[in-house]
């Protein structure tokens, strides 16, 4: 319904910049952040990085992707693209190569800003490059994730996240229709986006879909209109 109107992406930003880092970046590869990481309001998500904090590529993307870590975000555009501002080139020129003609990227974690717009539509293109990533997939489908990473003295980071997608998540009751296996996706929640979240699913016979539900006025709406839109895929 109503797929090529221009909405807010809130998070679903992240998985251009997921796909332009897949494309571009190995998983090895050392992240150290910078002063990208600062100056985000307190209601904000962040890891929170500090400046100085070294990563790898991967563990960069499972902060960026499962919990959504808009600090993250910005470090990954910053190591591949040089600064925040050639990262967003690079997005936007990924998205009308795949055909998201309908999308302008004007930072790399989704945040409201005027010119940063895409339709429900550019979503599932752009979530259906992403997917040809196995590790795209193995970070998605998971729903929690527990590492060390080191900071700017050399001492060691623990942290632990947990998905933001709760059909993915094992300590909630957020269950698919029975038929509908979610393999993961990416949430958004904004003040201009309302909730949203993009998944990839299959049915009973192992046929993928993707689901998309933007703009809705709380979690619970966002989850059920999900759930309306698999039993759609159920029924045909």
């Amino acid at each position: 319904y109503d797929v090529h109107r221009q909405i807010h992406p809130a998070s679903t930003t992240k998985l251009m910049t997921a796909l332009v880092a897949l494309e571009n970046c190995s998983m090895d590869e050392k992240i150290v952040l910078g002063d990208e990481v600062t100056g985000f309001a307190y209601d904000e998500t962040v890891l929170p990085g500090k400046v100085g904090d070294t990563m790898t590529m991967d563990q960069a993307l499972h902060f960026m992707l499962m919990y959504s870590a808009n600090d993250i975000a910005n470090s990954i555009a910053v190591h591949v693209g040089g600064n925040i501002s050639n990262f967003c080139d690079m997005m936007n020129e990924k998205a009308a190569a795949i055909g998201a003609t309908n999308t302008h990227f004007s930072n790399p974690h989704g945040l409201d800003a005027d010119d940063h717009m895409t339709t429900a539509y550019d979503l599932y293109l752009i979530l259906s490059e992403c997917i040809k990533y196995e590790k795209f997939i193995e970070i998605v489908s998971s729903s929690e994730y527990s590492t060390v990473y080191y900071n700017s003295q050399g001492n060691t980071v623990d942290k632990t996240v947990r998905s933001t997608d709760l059909f993915i998540r094992t300590d909630k009751d957020v269950n698919a229709p029975a038929g509908i296996t979610v393999i993961g996706g990416k949430t958004g929640t904004t003040g201009k986006a309302g909730h949203c979240l993009i998944v990839l699913c299959k049915d009973s016979a192992g046929n993928p879909y993707i689901s998309c539900v933007m703009g809705t006025a709380d979690t619970d709406t966002l989850y059920a209109h999900q759930k309306m839109l698999m039993n759609l895929i159920l029924n045909g």
